[in-house]
């Protein structure tokens, strides 16, 4: 049986709120430590002042201090970590109860262009994304989006079970989860990897070795100096002349150590995440095929990161004026930070963008493995071969209704069936078409979806359900009408789809209306297209009677004791009760 969710998340809490508070007393504790240290350094160099103590006493302090300080941060990053862990726990509780709409909409993401992106909700107040998103990184954000809208139909069962190896996983979905939000970084990844695929090295190759032999020369001129065999201007010279060898390069040195500055913070995180990759142990093909692509001969690509972020720290100590100054002077310290950030940049700076591209997969893929982890009552589709049954499912419901208000219904379409769906208002025509067209979507990106169990034989999806007018385009709603079934046809013309319609042409008048509705549907069915369209207009049923492939379907509406009743249940057949007349009446609009 699978785990509850909420159990989960609730131990979770319980299990971090120890941690944490450890870690605070651990933290307190640390930095009542460093003070006292301080303090016991300052004072014991007072006491020594004079005396062959006082340079022991004070590099010793130091030293211990620093230790300190590093031991600090890095307990301070396990904190900061597991803050954000129980801050994630608390956000699933929260959407589980149903209270998501505080959540990012991504709203920016719509395409009114796009085949249904702008119909079923997907994103906006309420829409799927907002529901279902977590990834913690922007390029993690923009790949599940493009999962979302591609329509991709190819390798479902491949996807379904790398969604269901990550949901067996909750707690590493959660730690690479918190790792990427905790991820702040000046630079985008698409810039970084745009900089190293055009960088051009300026340090000469046979200059690259020139720092080491440099900084020996510096080490014994400094010892025969302060032994007296040569004079201190040996050594004035000599440093001189490294802060003149360093000038010359000093300009693009200064250009490289801006680019590096701006794109370390993204490197060390980055990282991170690769290492929780390499930690991760998988059996599905998607994951294990994912993992093998950051492999880079015998060295992890965690590894190689760390060793570009440590390169980049050091380079950016230049801006330290007693590195700039000395370093240079004795080590020519430019000249070997930039020239070993350039070695690393030719021979990995082409396998970054791959790196880049599996960690936001990996963010992605656990947006959708939380959620079906969250939903162990969704079921995972049967993937048919057989194109006859392009969806029976039982009990498909929207995923998005907590489970005691959703309502239900049983739906078999086959590979031709067009269904002409009627109803009442209020009666649930047009709301049936978001949970089949989810039921789709939800479907093709391997997700479990809302249904007790259910068929499903693998077709893109598109959409007219929401047209609006454009006084930017100075197009009437129904040109807009006409513009969204004429794409439809060429969509059509060019593959197979799903065709979901609800109460098209809208913006005309009943007659014609009417009369239009039924020559797109005829072009449909002669198209041999499987579709569905809600409408209020009981002539289109007539169909039915003339085209084997059209189906009435219906949803019942009662009035009993003076009262509207709605089962919310499809029914094959034509509806029989309007409630427009009775509404009007009930509301003392008409009498």
């Amino acid at each position: 049986m699978s785990e509850d969710p909420k159990i989960f998340y609730e131990a979770q809490i319980q299990k971090l709120d120890k941690m944490l508070l450890k870690d605070k007393k651990f933290l307190n504790g640390m930095s009542v430590l460093r003070v006292s240290i301080f303090l016991l350094t300052i004072l014991l160099m007072y006491l020594f002042f004079g005396s062959s103590w006082f340079w022991m006493v004070g590099l010793s302090g130091t030293g211990l201090f620093l230790v300190l300080l590093r031991i600090f941060a890095e307990r301070k990053a396990v904190y900061d970590l597991n803050q954000e862990l129980k801050s994630l726990n608390e956000e699933e509780i929260r959407i589980l109860t149903g209270n998501y709409r505080e959540r990012w909409e991504g709203k920016q993401f719509e395409n009114g262009s796009h085949v249904f992106s702008s119909d079923i909700d997907l994103f906006g107040k309420g829409s799927f994304f907002q529901y279902t998103n977590r990834t913690g990184l922007k390029e993690g954000t923009a790949y599940f989006v493009e999962l979302m809208l591609s329509n991709d139909i190819t390798s479902i069962q491949e996807r379904q079970s790398a969604i269901q190896e990550l949901s067996a996983l909750p707690e590493w979905v959660q730690k690479y989860t918190a790792i990427a939000r905790l991820t702040r970084t000046e630079t985008n990844t698409n810039t970084i990897v745009d900089w190293l695929k055009q960088y051009k090295p300026y340090i000469p190759i046979s200059m690259r070795n020139l720092p080491l032999a440099f900084g020996m020369v510096s080490v014994l001129l400094t010892v025969f100096s302060i032994i007296e065999i040569i004079s201190f201007l040996w050594l004035g010279s000599w440093f001189l002349l490294g802060l003149i060898l360093t000038s010359f390069f000093l300009k693009r040195n200064n250009d490289l150590n801006l680019k590096t500055s701006k794109a370390k913070d993204t490197i060390q995180q980055y990282a991170l995440l690769l290492d929780e990759i390499e930690q991760g142990v998988f059996t599905s093909a998607v994951l294990v095929d994912e993992k093998e692509n950051i492999k880079s001969g015998k060295k992890k690509a965690s590894q190689i990161f760390k060793t570009f972020s440590d390169a980049l720290e050091r380079f950016d100590n230049r801006n330290n004026l007693l590195v700039a100054l000395f370093g240079n002077g004795f080590f020519l310290w430019d000249i070997h930070s930039a020239a070993y950030v350039e070695k690393w940049i030719v021979e990995n700076g082409g396998l970054v963008e791959q790196w880049f591209k599996t960690v936001a997969f990996f963010d992605a893929y656990n947006t959708l493995a939380t959620f079906s982890f969250n939903h162990p009552e969704f079921s995972y589709p049967e993937i048919l071969k057989d194109p006859g049954v392009l969806i029976n499912a039982e009990s498909i419901g929207h995923p998005l209704i907590q489970s005691k208000e959703r309502v239900t219904s049983d739906l078999s379409l086959g590979q031709n069936d067009f269904f002409v769906i009627t109803g009442a208002n209020m009666a649930g025509t047009s709301t049936v078409l978001r949970p089949v067209s989810l039921f789709v979507l939800m479907s093709n990106l391997g997700l479990p979806v809302c249904a007790r169990q259910s068929r499903y034989y693998p077709i893109k999806l598109i959409t007219s359900m929401r047209t609006s007018d454009s006084l930017a385009d100075q197009s009437s709603y129904f040109f807009s009408e006409l513009s969204r079934l004429q794409l439809i046809i060429e969509q059509l013309e060019k593959d197979t789809y799903l065709v979901v319609l609800d109460e098209i042409l809208k913006g005309t008048n009943s007659v014609d209306k009417a009369a239009g509705s039924k020559k797109l549907i005829e072009r449909l069915v002669q198209m041999q297209v499987a579709g569905i369209i809600a409408t209020h207009d009981l002539s289109l049923c007539s169909l039915a009677e003339e085209l084997p492939s059209v189906k009435n379907h219906f949803f019942e509406t009662e009035i009993n004791n003076d009262e509207l009743h709605f089962d919310y249940q499809l029914k094959a057949g034509v509806c029989k009760n309007m409630n427009a007349s009775f509404l009007l009446e009930k509301m003392k609009i008409i009498s």
